[in-house]
């Protein structure tokens, strides 16, 4: 079995960037995965394909770049914020920090599940996050 990688948390602007997105989404589900850098979740990686409707999202996993993943996130639109079964079965595909935000889409109305679908903690941190736009550019 694949070791899963240790997340001290979430970076703060990259968790109101999922609840912004989620809100601007409805009743549409937002999907993505999450990637993590010095150990906290900084990036959210929408993959080309991605199909979403008022009652499920699908991310094509073979549209993934050769780069490493600690989880997904997305969104659902009632204030449900268990995981389905469906939600279950791709969590053991793509690491072990899976979030799943509902309205109001707020710091309250969010989880985060490890890859067998127990909520675990995952601490909001106020951390500054780096601006790679340069770099697109040299």
């Amino acid at each position: 079995m694949k070791r899963q990688r240790h997340v001290e948390g979430i970076a703060k602007d990259t968790l109101y960037f999922i609840l912004e997105a989620s809100k601007s989404t409805m009743p549409v589900e937002f999907a993505g995965l999450l990637r993590a850098e010095d150990d906290v979740i900084t990036e959210v990686i929408m993959l080309p394909g991605t199909e979403s409707s008022s009652k499920s999202a699908l991310i094509r996993l073979y549209m993934l770049p050769n780069m490493e993943v600690v989880g997904s996130v997305h969104s659902h639109p009632s204030p449900n914020l268990r995981p389905s079964r469906a939600d279950l079965i791709f969590f053991g595909k793509t690491g072990d920090y899976h979030i799943i935000a509902a309205p109001p889409f707020d710091e309250t109305s969010w989880i985060c599940y490890d890859g067998t679908g127990r909520a675990r903690r995952l601490p909001i941190l106020d951390v500054e996050l780096e601006d790679d736009e340069e770099d697109w550019f040299d």
